[in-house]
């Protein structure tokens, strides 16, 4: 049985909007209905955000790299090469900057790469591995730190930086924990899903954060393994940290203020539906909340992510949507905005899209760019790291 830390209880929150044999909706918060028809609408990408584009050089081999943009800071743009081991550090105008790799099994050194956050002010770069119970900082030339161990018993799921002095993280030692039942034997003390913030300096626990859970067993994937862990179960949003709790279909803010409250729902439950449909968070950019709908049909097996669909929510009209996201510089390409995307990351305020060399390519030869990603792409060699289209939410 998971191990918690021993907390002062003003800085526990249970939440007893739910109970597990009943369920109601606040009727202040917004709904989604998947009762009803929600139409797909054409939105261009440039009515939304501000788009720029963004390709990371590499004036020698030391700065090409498999991986993905951990963060996107003022003057920095920080790659996390999950292979390799490496981290790269570029200007924002894409010229190389600096890199290090503390791979390895030693004091100050990573196993693996999970998550890698950068904050420019502090040179600090924070880094967990897969599994870590962890997170190690460094300064962006590689000069080990410190060490923050994290309460007893629990993983760093995905790291959020709270503020200037705080990270919120899922403990992701729940999901293995369930998985490794099967879903199927849980135990009363594990129906929940635990958030803890806690000090970027030393990892000191400031506040911990319960979400009731509902038993419900959430799919399989080819090898016989449940995939509950792989909702997301939390957002960075300007207000705050949403938290996700698709067992309960709904969506919480805990704010700056660490006030928790729900934003939004989904209807039908869960497990009212089948097959069975569940709320993975959404992505809240601007005046639009980008929300992701999983569906499981109970007894199938699925090779990776799940089947899923996409919708937009107004926030000042109410409006629904599916989503249906263009580009103008990229013809026939269409984008979608959700918290698992792959190839799409956020950073801040912004989204951004990660474009594959060689499909741009493929579109430039066949006339389907325009304008700046055209003039770039004409530019790259066939070897050239990728593209990056960043959006910013107005």
């Amino acid at each position: 049985m998971k191990t918690t830390p021993i907390l002062n209880s003003t800085a526990i929150i249970i939440i007893t909007l739910f109970c597990f044999s009943c369920r109601q909706i606040e009727p202040n918060v917004p709904c989604i209905d998947l009762r009803k028809t929600y139409h797909e609408k054409e939105i261009l990408l440039t009515d939304i955000a501000d788009v720029t584009y963004l390709h990371l050089h590499a004036n020698d081999e030391d700065y090409l790299y498999r991986g993905y943009i951990s963060t996107l800071t003022t003057h920095t743009v920080v790659i996390a090469d999950y292979w390799s081991g490496n981290i790269l550090f570029f200007n924002k105008d894409g010229t190389p900057k600096s890199r290090f790799n503390r791979k390895g099994n030693g004091p100050g050194e990573y196993r693996s790469l999970s998550i890698v956050y950068y904050e420019e002010d502090a040179d600090d770069v924070y880094v967990s591995s897969f599994l870590g119970t962890r997170i190690l900082v460094y300064s962006s030339e590689g000069k080990f730190k410190r060490e923050i161990s994290l309460p007893q018993g629990t993983r760093v799921d995905a790291l959020i930086s709270f503020d200037d002095t705080s990270f919120f993280f899922y403990d992701g030692n729940m999901e293995i924990m369930r998985s490794g039942r099967g879903d199927k034997e849980l135990l009363a003390s594990d129906l929940i899903s635990p958030f803890y913030l806690i000090s970027k300096k030393d990892g000191t626990v400031l506040d911990y954060v319960e979400l009731p859970v509902k038993p419900i067993f959430l799919g399989i994937n080819y090898e016989g393994e449940p995939l509950s862990d792989i909702i997301t179960r939390q957002m960075k949003c300007t207000e705050g940290v949403l938290l996700c709790n698709p067992e309960n279909d709904t969506v919480f803010l805990y704010g700056k203020d660490r006030v928790l409250t729900p934003i939004l729902h989904k209807i039908p439950f869960a497990d009212a539906t089948d097959p069975m449909t569940y709320l993975n968070c959404f992505v809240d950019l601007g005046d639009f909340q980008f929300i992701e709908i999983y569906t499981v049909r109970q007894g199938d097996i699925y090779p990776g992510i799940f089947p899923a669909k996409y919708y937009i929510r107004n926030k000042k009209s109410g409006e629904i949507f599916q989503q249906k996201l263009l580009l103008p510089d990229y013809k026939g390409k269409e984008f979608i905005i959700s918290p698992t995307q792959s190839g799409m990351y956020r950073s801040g305020n912004d989204f951004i899209f990660e474009l594959d060399l060689f499909e741009l390519k493929q579109a430039y030869s066949e006339n389907r760019l325009n304008g700046k990603l055209k003039e770039l792409v004409a530019e790259l060699k066939e070897e050239d790291n990728n593209v990056y289209a960043v959006a910013s939410f107005k």
